[in-house]
């Protein structure tokens, strides 16, 4: 009988490793990846202005590191299916992106969008690809060189932009006290800033990396390296979707491993890019580096 009960228990765990062997090769498809395969069509999301990770020509063609990445993304997608797939690509905003993914005008957001438990509650977003941090941006014979030193001093703010309430909560908490100066937007920000009325500019990063590249006079200025805050950015897609997401975060992985993240690194932020030919030269960070070696898709408060 015992002799029996193993024989009967080893035909079970045979076939059942069977079926999961058949089950790995012909995974029922649904979701995203469904309709993908049914329609033959991917539709990408992508920004107008967000430079350099989704922005238009002079002659329209939407463009970018995230563009780039999205169309590894979209070669996964082919290799799994094992067929054509063809790109309708449809501008979004940061208001509309949300409700195009949910009515499915969009199946994927490539533009930069700030990965936070807010958001998540509506969408989901792939492992982190980038992170921007809130940082200043100072004159580089200033002697400032932390937040702490711009004590009494007059910082320009961006009106709307969460550094006003990161930079007012970290002066409470180390003990100091800028003049603040807002502006509607953020090439007034950086107005006022570079013609010395502001002794820096607290905001993204990358965003003012863009603005000193595009200034007369780059060399003047730097970045210092204290941030207020770190922010995620993922490529935005539908919830509850987790075959789309593992395409996405394995091209993502492979892109990493390849060293391929690097060299797209590389073309956008290190080199001249269109449509002026101007270099951001902005090396990777050691948040990035960090979040590259340990891939997550945590949102942030």
């Amino acid at each position: 009988m015992h002799h029996l009960r193993h024989l009967v228990l080893g035909a079970c765990t045979a076939s059942i490793a069977l079926l999961a062997t058949g089950a790995a090769y012909a995974q029922a498809l649904n979701g995203t990846m469904q309709r993908i395969k049914e329609t033959g069509e991917i539709r990408i999301g992508h920004r107008d202005v967000s430079v350099p990770f989704s922005y238009l020509t002079d002659d329209g063609k939407p463009i970018g590191f995230f563009m780039d990445i999205c169309a590894r993304v979209v070669d996964t997608i082919k290799a799994d299916l094992k067929q054509e797939v063809k790109v309708a690509l449809r501008p979004v905003t940061l208001s509309t992106q949300i409700p195009l993914l949910q009515n499915q005008g969009v199946d994927i957001v490539c533009g930069p969008a700030t990965n936070t438990v807010e958001r998540q509650k509506q969408v989901a977003f792939s492992n982190t690809l980038y992170v921007s941090s809130i940082r200043a941006v100072v004159r580089r014979d200033s002697g400032i060189n932390k937040f702490a030193d711009l004590n009494d001093k007059t910082v320009a703010l961006t009106a709307a932009s969460t550094s006003i309430n990161l930079l007012t909560k970290f002066e409470q908490e180390k003990k100091f006290e800028t003049k603040k100066l807002t502006n509607p937007d953020h090439a007034q920000s950086f107005l006022m800033f570079s013609t010395g009325r502001a002794q820096a500019f607290v905001m993204d990063d990358i965003l003012l990396a863009s603005l000193v590249a595009n200034s007369a006079k780059p060399g003047d200025f730097k970045l210092i390296d204290e941030a207020l805050r770190v922010e995620p950015y993922g490529l935005v897609m539908r919830k509850d979707d987790p075959q789309f997401k593992a395409a996405v975060d394995k091209t993502l992985a492979a892109l990493v491993r390849s060293g391929d993240y690097q060299k797209l690194y590389a073309k956008w932020f290190e080199s001249a890019i269109p449509p002026k030919n101007v270099n951001l030269n902005f090396p990777m960070t050691a948040a990035l580096k960090n979040v590259l070696a340990n891939p997550n898709d945590k949102g942030i408060e």
